[in-house]
């Protein structure tokens, strides 16, 4: 097992419909150190260089610059059959005329492992993965859960230095995809190897990691712990990614310490407005997650009034999408018994068209820069811990 550390890492594509000439970002400017044995997720939105990432740590693609070291060892010029990386991929890409045995000591078997150790170790991982009854399969006759284990059983069986995995739940239903990601977690606990994994679901993410690094456009936007993305998400890019429902995103106006939202008026804290310089006609993003909106009885001061326009029921929750001076917002209204000091806690369901008056939780507010995305506050000081 081994750290892995990035330097400066950059992929430029050349856009052959172009010419040669016009080069587009793959990623840039990529760099951060894995410790030993942790496990790291790679999450971003379509297009964002997670793959790519992913492909040019395996040496499946050539960085343009920068330095790849897996442990002590600088491999970017080191093949990818040498780097003593094992991935998985979306697809399993597991061998359709070999049994489930042979799928699972075949890195070995091309490493010139001894027979008895690679038949060893086939039986361990099997057992450990729960698929010991399937090894004289073949691939053809598993379900997809069981293929999914076959690919993973396979990558572990080399016993790598790093674990790379390429969204490998994204082709399983709900249900066996949550069975798998706990799996996956519990097996990393046994084993330790250095993980990366790669994915878009943010639930995958939060649940998975002990890092996240998240990725737009071929740049790192926030590297940080499950609870420090969600909590303290350093830009708006970030803070409406990471959450379901998304975090909601309110122009506002500010003027003489009042947050301007339609015809609705939301104080803004003396201090904080001293400490941002706000100007009055001044422009921002008022960022609040669903959680921190509370209905109340009747239009009062410091709270919005909006309008339904949609219900999501859920179960033991409702979604509720409202509009408010032409923005979109979420609302999360449990509608099962609940602990008596959750505010929403068995709220009667309003009706498609309703106007209801939401107070904002001052203490939950972000506010970020509408022209760069960039959070402005608050601060470490403004975080509630």
């Amino acid at each position: 097992m081994s750290s892995v550390k990035l330097e400066q890492i950059s992929r430029k594509f050349s856009d052959a419909a172009a010419g040669q000439q016009q080069r587009f970002v793959g990623i840039d400017d990529i760099s951060f150190e894995i410790p030993d044995g942790e496990f790291w997720v790679l999450v971003g939105p379509s297009g964002c260089g997670k793959s790519t990432l992913l492909r040019v740590i395996a040496g499946l693609e050539t960085a343009t610059s920068g330095n790849i070291y897996i442990g002590d060892r600088l491999v970017d010029r080191i093949p990818a059959r040498q780097r003593d990386v094992a991935m998985v991929f979306q697809n399993y890409a597991l061998y359709p005329h070999m049994t489930v045995a042979e799928n699972l000591g075949f890195g070995m078997q091309m490493r010139g492992v001894d027979r008895d150790l690679i038949q060893q170790r086939v039986k361990d991982v099997a057992k450990s993965l729960q698929i010991d009854s399937l090894l004289d399969r073949k691939p053809k006759q598993l379900s997809g859960g069981q293929q999914q284990r076959v690919a993973l059983g396979r990558a572990i069986a080399r016993s790598p230095q790093v674990f790379l995995l390429d969204e490998p739940l994204s082709n399983l239903d709900p249900g066996l995809r949550d069975n798998t990601r706990t799996e996956l977690r519990q097996l990393h606990q046994q084993v330790g190897i250095t993980t990366i994994y790669v994915t878009h679901d943010y639930v995958e993410a939060m649940t998975l990691a002990d890092r996240i690094v998240v990725l737009d456009r071929g740049y790192i936007q926030q590297i940080g712990t499950p609870s420090e993305i969600y909590d303290r998400p350093t830009n708006q890019m970030v803070a409406t990614f990471i959450g379901n429902p998304p975090m909601n995103i309110i122009p506002a106006i500010y003027h003489n310490r009042i947050w301007n939202i339609g015809e609705s008026k939301i104080s803004c804290p003396s201090e904080l407005a001293t400490k941002l310089q706000l100007r009055d006609g001044q422009g921002l993003n008022l960022g609040i997650r669903p959680e921190h909106l509370t209905i109340v009885p009747n239009s009062q001061p410091d709270t919005l009034l909006v309008t339904v326009r949609s219900l999501e029921p859920l179960g033991r929750e409702t979604l509720l999408k409202a509009q408010v001076d032409g923005t979109s917002i979420s609302l999360a209204l449990l509608t099962t018994p609940a602990d008596s000091s959750t505010q929403l806690a068995n709220s009667p369901v309003p009706s498609i068209g309703t106007q209801l008056a939401v107070r904002l939780d001052p203490q939950s507010m972000f506010i970020f820069d509408p022209s760069t995305g960039s959070r402005l506050a608050p601060d470490r000081s403004f975080v509630r811990d």
